[in-house]
């Protein structure tokens, strides 16, 4: 399932909206953190993609059949696609700033996520895994974190 987005920032909150309700559909409850953390996730990547490229993007989610014991541990996947060709960028902002984390925070929540070239944009990607919790047990899944490397520098999330 797709979102067409127009070059406009007020598209954002129309694309919280639309992911919101396609969660539901699958049945991933509004309140569940993986519901939480892939909104978010959702308003940076298409934040970033209007925002910075003054174009169009498809939004794509990917989601678990609803299916209740295959959906349990399944991957959501978020794609973004752009028209632009530049490559996306951490930035590196002092505590005063008020933008340039968006990658930061795609790093620092998703489970994996990555970028590559579509013909003459590209696309931006996410996924976050969603796990039954445990009793006693803190969530496994959906946490991300760590280190990657960005052409010769190593960017960490804490």
């Amino acid at each position: 399932m797709q979102l067409e987005v127009r070059p406009d920032p007020s598209e954002v909150g129309r694309a919280r909206r639309w992911a919101r309700s396609r969660l539901a559909g699958a049945g991933i409850r509004a309140d569940e953190p993986l519901a939480e953390t892939l909104v978010l996730l959702v308003s940076e990547l298409v934040t970033n993609a209007v925002v910075h490229t003054g174009r169009s993007a498809v939004l794509r989610l990917m989601l678990p059949g609803t299916v209740a014991e295959e959906a349990e541990e399944a991957t959501v996947r978020l794609e973004v696609d752009d028209a632009s060709d530049r490559s996306p960028e951490p930035r590196c902002v002092n505590g005063e700033a008020t933008g340039g984390r968006g990658l930061a925070l795609v790093d620092g929540l998703a489970d994996r996520w990555g970028w590559s070239r579509e013909g003459t944009g590209k696309r931006i990607w996410c996924e976050l895994d969603r796990c039954s919790e445990r009793e006693g047990a803190g969530p496994a899944c959906g946490s991300g974190g760590g280190t990657v490397a960005y052409e010769g520098f190593a960017y960490e999330v804490v």
